[in-house]
């Protein structure tokens, strides 16, 4: 009887490997671009032109400020009063005020609700320079507010200039400060909302900074009747921003204190240092 014999050991098997690589390769079909500034820029414009925030603040703003400023000058036009010696584009002064108000919401917002809605998380990671992000999105919002309260402010000054007979006919001079001016001096105070919705990142708490610094200055002011706070009456009132956008207007509400250009200077030096340490900050604190 013949027995089995066993099967004969197979030898391993061997490996071949490309030429000159230890590894097959993989190429993406997707090209690697090196990210720069313009491309923050589109991702900022793509947000803020994209969601209903931008759309409501803004559209309460046209409607505040024309509502209001072509109020104003038809109840001028309409009345037996002597107009000879009035600005008629000092009747833009309280729409721009109170629509003002919108324009810091939508600052606020640009920053903040991306921390309330946990998206500035995808945001730092697409873009990990966080100080380009918030470059990118003050340039944006800057340049959107401007704009818009640039137009919106030039139609009111020229239809009440239009509305109000006898009115002597404003100068250059007053024409820029009402226009442009004022446009510029409006854009910075949403930037500055911009700014201080990044440092407190929430809303509710960054525009109700916003709003106490636009009018608690002035109500404190008023209820100063001691005569030892005089002094510091007079400076609420004189740096109030209420008072500051009145001197655009060539209608200051105070005889001493800013004029000229000088609150656009102010509003400048302000928003740079309060960028400044939230642009630090942001370098520091966790998303």
């Amino acid at each position: 009887m013949s027995t089995p014999q066993s099967p004969m050991p197979q030898a391993a098997p061997t490996w071949q490997t490309a030429p000159g690589s230890a590894y097959p390769s993989y190429t993406s079909p997707i090209p690697v671009v090196r990210t720069h500034l313009g491309h923050a820029l589109a991702s900022e414009w793509t947000k803020i032109r994209s969601v209903r925030s931008t759309m409501w603040t803004l559209g309460v703003f046209v409607l505040l400020v024309l509502g209001m400023g072509l109020g104003a000058g038809a109840l001028v036009a309409n009345s037996s009063s002597n107009v000879s010696s009035l600005n008629p584009l000092s009747l833009g002064f309280f729409g721009l005020l109170f629509g003002g108000i919108c324009i810091i919401t939508l600052g606020v917002l640009t920053t903040s609700s991306e921390y309330g809605t946990g998206m500035i998380r995808t945001t730092m990671t697409a873009c990990p320079s966080r100080g380009r992000v918030l470059v990118a999105k003050a340039i944006v919002f800057f340049l959107v507010a401007f704009v818009v309260t640039l137009v919106t402010a030039s139609l009111v000054a020229f239809a009440q200039v239009a509305m109000v007979h006898g009115a002597p006919e404003p100068s250059g001079g007053e024409w820029l400060k009402a226009t442009l001016g004022v446009s510029l001096y409006v854009a910075l105070l949403g930037l500055l909302s911009l700014v201080v919705g990044s440092i407190v990142r929430h809303s509710a708490g960054a525009i109700t900074i916003m709003i106490g610094a636009v009018l608690a200055p002035m109500v404190v002011a008023l209820f100063m009747f001691s005569e030892s706070l005089a002094k510091v009456r007079q400076a609420l009132l004189e740096y109030s921003i209420p008072n500051q956008l009145s001197v655009f207007y060539s209608n200051s509400l105070t005889s001493s204190g800013p004029s000229g250009w000088d609150p656009l200077w102010i509003a400048l030096g302000v928003t740079a240092a309060a960028f400044t340490g939230a642009y630090l900050l942001l370098e520091k604190r966790d998303v």
